[in-house]
């Protein structure tokens, strides 16, 4: 199995904002704006996209536990949020919070606001904690959206918060997801056909050596992805 870096150096966040990163209160008009949200994305989902899902069964009927995926493009999170039972909360760069109105909704829905490559111990911190509080946490280990469409070599924070929280890990793959393909049926008026697999959840093994079992735990999270996902999504992770 090949395991190459890509060839595309991963981005590392331009802007620094630490005062905006902690975990979101669960106050009662933010468990409002989710479930209208939620309830937005499936109307969403219906009207521009045919999906076909594999292994609900697999999601637990509760917390905690880590939700890893590849990410295709802005699609994965509106269908994430669509089909999951729980609510998430989400892992986002915070690059998106300086977006006009969008960054303002992100920041009523209430996401864990991550700075990329670097070590963002306020975001560490407020998943590990989410999770002792028995709530879901989704992200993607590639660390952002694919340049190629197919898995790009994953990053090692969500191996490093499943060991340090000894977390449940839940692994979803989607297809057909890709900005061009979502926004082009659109303006086409078609549907989208998307897939979506959900896989068993899994753990990672906690050696004596932190780099090892971190290099491995990464290795395991992109080989669970990979293996749900069809030869042409596989990318560096090709079975």
């Amino acid at each position: 199995m090949a395991t190459t870096s890509s060839p595309n150096p991963k981005p590392s966040s331009a802007i620094s904002r630490p005062e905006i990163v902690h975990l979101p209160r669960l106050t009662t008009g933010r468990r409002f704006l989710r479930r209208l949200i939620a309830f937005i994305s499936r109307v969403f989902t219906w009207l521009f996209a045919d999906v076909q899902i594999a292994g609900r069964e697999n999601i637990p009927p509760s917390g905690p536990f880590l939700v890893v995926s590849n990410h295709l493009g802005d699609a994965d999170a509106i269908i994430g949020i669509s089909l999951s039972p729980i609510p998430v909360e989400i892992v986002a760069k915070i690059e998106l919070h300086e977006i006009p109105i969008f960054g303002a909704l992100l920041d009523a829905y209430g996401v864990i606001w991550i700075h990329r490559g670097q070590p963002d111990r306020r975001a560490i911190r407020s998943v590990i904690q989410a999770l002792a509080e028995g709530r879901v946490v989704a992200l993607a280990p590639e660390g952002r959206e694919s340049v190629t469409g197919a898995l790009e070599a994953g990053t090692e924070g969500a191996a490093y918060l499943a060991l340090k929280a000894d977390a449940l890990i839940l692994p979803i793959t989607f297809t057909g997801s890709r900005n061009r393909q979502i926004y082009g049926n659109i303006k086409r008026l078609r549907r989208s056909h998307i897939t979506v697999t959900i896989g068993p959840v899994f753990k990672l093994d906690q050696g004596s050596d932190w780099r090892s079992s971190l290099a491995n735990g990464t290795q395991t999270i992109m080989r669970n992805l990979a293996k749900q996902l069809p030869i042409e999504y596989q990318g560096v992770y090709h079975l």
